[in-house]
């Protein structure tokens, strides 16, 4: 019997050893954006990109400068009409889902910007 159960505890040991893969958190955390290299180097660029932008701007010209936006509004309002792109740019909850308080908008009103962030949204 020990004869036996020596082979079988040595065969065991060898089929449950595996790998062992580390995941960091900080690299990943469900969010796939395949142009930036993690999240918050996107939401760096974007930082950057919003502090440089100049009033007046088209939002074709935004548009080839940063991409696609996360969110994507528009209205007519009276004779104007109002478009407002949302880019990510803080992060809030690690879940993998890009919401608008993670996002400044950025408001266009026939086809120019007019400003960006909370004030800009409020004054449509």
């Amino acid at each position: 019997m020990k004869k036996i159960a020596l082979p079988v505890v040595l065969v065991s040991a060898l089929a449950l050893s595996g790998c062992v893969i580390s995941i960091d958190d900080d690299d990943f955390d469900g969010d796939y954006y395949p142009e930036h290299t993690s999240w918050q180097q996107m939401e760096r660029e974007n930082r950057e990109h919003i502090a440089a932008l100049v009033l007046g701007t088209s939002t074709q010209s935004v548009i080839d400068e940063m991409g696609a936006a996360d969110f994507n509004e528009a209205l007519q309002k009276g004779d104007a009409q109002y478009q407002v792109l949302w880019y990510r740019t803080q992060r809030r909850d690690g879940d993998g889902i890009t919401t608008k308080d993670e996002c400044t908008p950025l408001v266009f009103k026939n086809g120019e910007l007019m400003g960006w962030g909370d004030t800009a949204l409020q004054n449509i």
